[in-house]
């Protein structure tokens, strides 16, 4: 028996207005941040929440590496791969593995060095 729901997934990131920036580009969503910037709620977007906080010593997770983890990523499904990569690469995401012939998802970094996956449905 679940005792929970997910509320919110929350992202330590050094600028979380930029960050909730990017990823409305990508989910849609309106940003919404406390006074102070140090968090920045996305929501509006039919999905679960995302939060961003403010983390002046983020440290990005290295992709891949046996040495580090990767913390944790998100799997974003979209319709077209073709086109939601051109989208995330002019929001300002970076490649972090070249794609393969016929494989259903792409690895990309968010600009505070996240793993996002972009993931055909």
């Amino acid at each position: 028996m679940a005792i929970a729901k997910l509320g919110t997934v929350v992202l330590d990131c050094p600028d979380p207005l930029a960050l909730a920036d990017f990823y409305a580009g990508l989910v849609g969503g309106t940003p919404k941040a406390e006074e102070d910037g140090s968090w920045v709620t996305l929501s509006g977007h039919g999905g679960t929440d995302l939060a961003f906080q403010l983390a002046p010593g983020h440290v990005p997770p290295q992709w891949p590496s046996a040495n580090a983890s990767q913390q944790f990523h998100l799997d974003l499904t979209v319709e077209d791969l073709d086109a939601a990569e051109e989208h995330i690469l002019a929001l300002g995401a970076q490649r972090l593995e070249p794609g393969e012939p016929g494989r259903a998802w792409r690895v990309y970094a968010d600009p505070a060095g996240h793993p996002v996956c972009l993931c055909a449905c």
